[in-house]
C-alpha cells in the first residue's frame, strides 16, 4: 500500500467510527445482536478491504443460535485513508463503510445495498 494521502490519528479515526455509529437510528442499533465493531489499521493480506463482517446475519440464524462467539464489524483504517483526500471524505466513507457492514448483519447483501445507493 503507497502512501496515505490522509493523516489522521487512530484515536480520531475510532471517534468518526463512533460518530458513525451515533448516526444509525436507535431502531436498528437496538436490533443489532451478538455483535462487536472494531477498528484495525490493516486489511488482511491480499484484500484491499475497507471494511469486513464476519458471523451469522441476523436473518441466517435459527432456533439453535446459541453459545456462539459474537459477530465482528471490522472497519480498517489505512485502506480508508489510502482512499480520501481530505478529512471529510474520511468522515463520508468510514459512515458508508459502517453502515455497509451493519447491513450485512442484517442479512443485506452488497446488490441490494448497491440499489439503496450505498456504493
Amino acid at each position: 500500500m503507497g502512501a496515505v494521502p490522509v493523516e489522521m490519528s487512530r484515536e480520531r479515526f475510532e471517534e468518526l467510527v463512533a460518530d458513525a455509529l451515533d448516526e444509525v437510528p436507535e431502531e436498528l442499533l437496538s436490533l443489532m445482536s451478538n455483535v462487536v465493531i472494531l477498528v484495525e489499521d490493516r486489511s488482511p493480506p491480499g484484500t484491499r478491504l475497507l471494511g469486513l463482517y464476519e458471523g451469522h446475519a441476523l436473518t441466517d440464524r435459527g432456533w439453535n443460535y446459541a453459545g456462539v462467539l459474537p459477530d465482528r464489524i471490522t472497519i480498517y483504517r489505512l485502506p480508508i485513508l489510502s482512499i480520501c483526500d481530505t478529512d471529510e471524505d474520511v468522515v463520508d466513507e468510514v459512515a458508508v463503510t459502517v453502515v455497509h457492514e451493519i447491513a450485512h448483519h442484517f442479512g443485506i447483501d452488497d446488490e441490494r445495498l448497491h440499489e439503496l445507493g450505498w456504493g
